[in-house]
């Protein structure tokens, strides 16, 4: 019969592949401009965010105003707030940001979604922590499109038998 194999050393003997090292994935570099900026583009529903962030006072600019004054619902405000209280780099970074489309739910989240990026390129040590909040990754949840023979994008017209 054929001699079993016991051990991982015999194995590799036997499949040839002694000398083999596995490589090891090189560690993330931060990704900056020449003026110490990081940036990343952030989406959500419509709307479109370009963001800058480089070190500061944590002044946030959106679309030439301050936060405060462009998202005025603390909620708004809060989920702005979000990645850099989970990075736990509040008030560290200052942050431009150009926002298109969508409304301001849609912008504020765009928003949060570019500052997450823009954080994790420039610190890849806070990608952990972004990543497992959940604000890397890309709500594609959109407004489904209105279907032809429908009041909405499902809403049937009443329907009567007589």
């Amino acid at each position: 019969m054929v001699d079993e194999i016991k051990t991982l050393e015999e194995l590799n003997t036997v499949a040839g592949v002694e000398g083999v090292v596995a490589e090891v994935a090189a560690p993330r570099e931060p990704v900056r401009d020449a003026l110490g900026r990081a940036y990343a583009t952030g989406k959500r529903k419509d709307a479109v965010a370009r963001v800058w962030i480089r070190p500061g006072s944590g002044k946030v600019t959106v679309n030439g105003k301050d936060m405060n004054a462009y998202f005025a619902r603390p909620v708004l405000q809060m989920i702005l707030a979000q990645p850099f209280s989970v990075a736990g780099v509040t008030g560290q970074f200052d942050v431009t940001a150009t926002v298109k489309g969508g409304g301001l739910s849609g912008q504020a989240g765009a928003v949060k979604h570019g500052v997450s990026k823009a954080l994790q390129l420039y610190d890849p040590s806070l990608r952990a922590a972004l990543k497992a909040a959940g604000f890397l990754t890309r709500d594609s949840r959109v407004v489904e499109r209105k279907k032809f023979g429908r009041a909405k994008a499902r809403k049937s017209f009443q329907f009567s038998k007589r």
